[in-house]
């Protein structure tokens, strides 16, 4: 995958919404008076921003981490005294229809590559521009001093020092361990509510039918390839190859002499793999501990039953028992 491409690796999901407001009836005196408050809810604008695009846009990202420029930088760029925004709406659309061509902040183009193209988000760009245009934005620390000292008299959009490129190293394991994480959420999830209605047991059939298809459906909605891969695998499917298997050495060896055990990205031929391990905890334990132990003698009988080539036991907290093997998407 191409460097220039890690500028937006995120797809955004824009779902539509509207402004909303609440109200509720409270006493505003002793004799029982009320009056009806009305609670604005947040601008839909401000959350689409924040929860999606500060994914790569985020304002408190150092500049040696950097993804792309933080909002604060697009507003500056875009937004000025003679722009009113219904023009700003549309420029913010046509660049996220054609970033290669409707940019207005080239020396972010240079820098960071072109956003990809993302489809039909018209109506949600839309409703960021209508917050950004009239609110002030989080901005990184520091960020008014060094954007007018990047931005000399006299020097044009090109030349400016505004966007600093980050070690693309650094972009990928950002990236990947926020994937990591989404997909680990989307698993502790669904198993905590198995384990709670269904106990130890029926977690296990949980797992042996839906694990592997919300670790996919994540992979999908992030345009990827995410795994969970072990050199002890319980399920065949999730076995490590001989180069993951190199990196769960690794991490097993780091962590047993103390030493931070710490993502590792890898990039070859242009294709980038991240790479993360998988540390037991006592929850893990009641799947994967000691046999009849902290695996009860049902547990056990279940697994040997759905897995009769289980490798995945045996286990104690803190412990490498795989990890996340991530396989970027991308034009060569």
């Amino acid at each position: 995958m191409k460097k220039y491409s890690i500028y937006l690796l995120v797809v955004l999901f824009f779902a539509s919404c509207k402004d909303g407001q609440k109200t509720k009836t409270e006493p505003v005196d002793d004799n029982g008076q009320t009056q009806t408050v009305v609670a604005k809810e947040p601008h839909p604008g401000k959350l689409i921003m924040e929860r999606e695009c500060y994914m790569c846009h985020d304002p408190k990202a150092t500049m040696a981490n950097r993804i792309a420029p933080p909002m604060e930088a697009i507003k500056r760029h875009y937004i000025d005294s003679t722009v009113s925004k219904e023009e700003f709406t549309e420029a913010l659309i046509k660049w996220v229809n054609d970033p290669e061509t409707e940019t207005k902040i080239p020396a972010a183009h240079k820098r960071f590559g072109p956003m990809p193209y993302l489809p039909n988000r018209d109506e949600a760009v839309a409703q960021i521009a209508d917050y950004i245009y009239d609110n002030e934005l989080e901005r990184p620390d520091g960020f008014d001093d060094y954007f007018k000292m990047a931005h000399k008299k006299g020097m044009g959009m090109e030349e400016c020092h505004c966007f600093d490129y980050p070690d693309p190293d650094k972009v990928y394991a950002s990236i990947g361990m926020s994937y990591a994480k989404e997909a680990q959420m989307q698993l502790g999830k669904s198993l905590t509510k198995a384990i709670q209605e269904k106990g130890p047991v029926g977690a296990i059939g949980f797992c042996n039918l839906e694990a592997i298809k919300i670790t996919d459906s994540v992979s999908l909605m992030k345009n990827a390839v995410i795994q969970r891969v072990s050199d002890r695998p319980r399920n065949p499917k999730n076995k490590a190859s001989a180069q993951e298997l190199e990196y769960i050495a690794s991490f097993k060896e780091a962590l047993a002499s103390g030493e931070e055990v710490s993502p590792v990205v890898h990039t070859e031929n242009d294709e980038v793999s991240f790479y993360a391990p998988i540390v037991t905890n006592a929850l893990c334990l009641q799947c994967h501990g000691k046999p009849n132990e902290q695996v009860l003698p049902e547990t056990m009988a279940a697994l040997k039953k759905l897995y009769p080539n289980d490798k995945a036991v045996g286990y104690d907290v803190d412990q490498v028992r795989g990890m996340w093997s991530i396989a970027f998407y991308g034009d060569k």
